[in-house]
């Protein structure tokens, strides 16, 4: 008996993050997904227990290559860690300007689980948002050496604010200037801290 084919969960996850990015995890049904990876449902079984195993491993596939994303934008900005820091916002803006674009993956599967605080795919969330401010963090110790471990992890709190709060005022807005509003507070605010930490120094 042959068995589905090795490529065969690549394609489920590639028709998953194409849907449930493009119209959410409610409105798409595993027969959907299964159509658009030109295979059946029950190979989508053979690899997914179920559909909240998928939307966990949706969410897990996104997980490296956004923050591999915001790292690449990072360190290939220009000048100092505050202008670093609104490059990320003013891609983001980029981003958010293509019509494609559908805001921030990990937090609209959020709303959609807020009754289910315990589903795999809200850990995952979680456990994506808390990597981004401990990498925030990390830079922001590593640029400003000056700057204490409890100042750095609180600044980066306030950049992880500032951006899921930008990801979500556009979406209400359909205003990728909101992303750049929040970018040109983030570098004020990374800025004010760094200035701060030289002086204590």
């Amino acid at each position: 008996m042959k068995r589905p084919s090795s490529n065969a969960r690549d394609r489920i996850l590639t028709a998953a993050n194409k849907l449930f990015y493009a119209e959410g995890i409610r409105a798409v049904s595993l027969d959907t997904i299964a159509a658009k990876a030109g295979i059946t449902k029950k190979t989508v079984y053979y690899h997914f227990k179920s559909k909240d195993d998928l939307i966990e491993a949706y969410l897990v596939s996104r997980d490296q290559p956004n923050l591999e994303l915001f790292r690449t934008w990072f360190e290939a900005a220009d000048g100092a860690l505050p202008d670093k820091v609104q490059v990320i916002f003013q891609n983001i803006a980029a981003s958010a300007r293509h019509p494609k674009w559908k805001g921030c993956g990990f937090l609209r599967t959020a709303a959609e689980l807020a009754n289910m605080p315990g589903h795999p795919a809200m850990k995952v969330g979680a456990a994506h948002k808390k990597k981004f401010e401990a990498w925030m963090a990390e830079e922001f110790q590593a640029e400003g050496a000056e700057m204490a471990p409890d100042m750095a992890c609180d600044l980066a709190r306030h950049v992880v604010l500032l951006l899921d709060g930008a990801f979500s005022t556009i979406l209400v807005h359909r205003d990728a200037a909101y992303a750049e509003a929040a970018g040109e507070a983030a570098r004020v605010l990374v800025a004010g801290a760094v200035g701060r930490a030289s002086q204590r120094a």
